[in-house]
């Protein structure tokens, strides 16, 4: 009986024992899955921290993503603004230009018009002198083609009538041997027109003029073009005749000679052979 007793009170020790044993490793684990569970507890918060930065850079990014593709935007849209309204602006200014120079042409074109009708006047009434003295001021305003040529020919027409009266005048004054005025009457032809076609007469008369007022020294250039000049051969013999007498004024001897043997060679039916034969036998016999 005693025996069976010890036997359970060992029993009972042993259970003890191996229930304390239980506790210290029930406890043990306790305490590991603690600091488990605070480890993992540490390390989600770290996460769950390192993912609220991530989320706020992530956030600020984008923002300022955001703003910068505003203001790209805004200033594409303010330089296209502005650029089309430096358009706009150079557009009117140009606008502006051409209405003012319509404007004016419109004003220029209603002034030729009131000076064209008041130069046509004169073509009418016949004031050839006022005609030509208007004409280089006429040309200057903006007439039309036609009006350009027509005024053109009325001009032409002027020249050659006034430079035909100058001649007639210079050919008179030479009649009464006022050679001054003569002179005076076959320049104005020349300017009226240089190349009319009465040019080689008023050129032989102007010589002449030029002669008799001892002003040799400019006959002679006139009279040596016209005695050259293929074109005039009308007055050929005419400008050799008086051209020899300048020189022989003027005591160009051989010059003289030489003159008076083209026109004997030139012109051996001449008016003036007779006379350039007699002239050249003596100058021959004198120099």
């Amino acid at each position: 009986m005693v025996h069976e007793v010890d036997e359970e009170l060992r029993e009972i020790k042993r259970e003890i024992i191996e229930s304390r044993g239980l506790v210290i490793k029930t406890n043990n684990l306790t305490n590991a899955l603690s600091a488990d569970i605070k480890s993992i507890a540490k390390r989600q918060q770290t996460y769950e921290r390192r993912l609220s930065w991530n989320s706020a850079t992530a956030y600020i990014v984008f923002v300022v993503v955001v703003f910068a593709a505003l203001k790209l935007a805004w200033d594409a849209r303010v330089d296209q603004i502005k650029a089309e309204t430096d358009q706009r602006a150079v557009d009117n200014e140009r606008l502006r230009k051409e209405l003012r120079e319509a404007q004016k042409r419109d004003e220029d074109r209603a002034r030729a018009e009131s000076r064209a009708a008041q130069f046509y006047d004169l073509v009418r009434q016949g004031k050839r002198a006022d005609l030509v003295e208007q004409w280089e001021a006429m040309k200057k305003e903006p007439l039309s083609k036609a009006e350009t040529a027509i005024f053109s020919d009325a001009v032409e027409r002027a020249k050659n009538e006034l430079a035909g009266q100058l001649y007639q005048q210079g050919m008179d004054k030479v009649r009464v041997q006022r050679w001054q005025e003569a002179a005076t009457a076959f320049e104005e032809s020349i300017k009226h027109k240089e190349d009319a076609a009465i040019g080689p007469s008023v050129r032989l008369g102007l010589s002449e003029a030029y002669r008799h007022l001892n002003r040799q020294k400019e006959a002679i250039p006139i009279l040596t073009t016209l005695a050259e000049n293929p074109v005039d051969k009308e007055v050929h013999d005419d400008a050799l005749q008086l051209l020899a007498w300048c020189q022989m004024d003027t005591q160009a001897w051989n010059d003289a000679k030489n003159t008076w043997r083209t026109l004997i060679r030139r012109f051996p039916e001449s008016r003036f052979a007779a006379e350039a034969k007699m002239q050249l036998a003596q100058l021959q016999l004198l120099h």
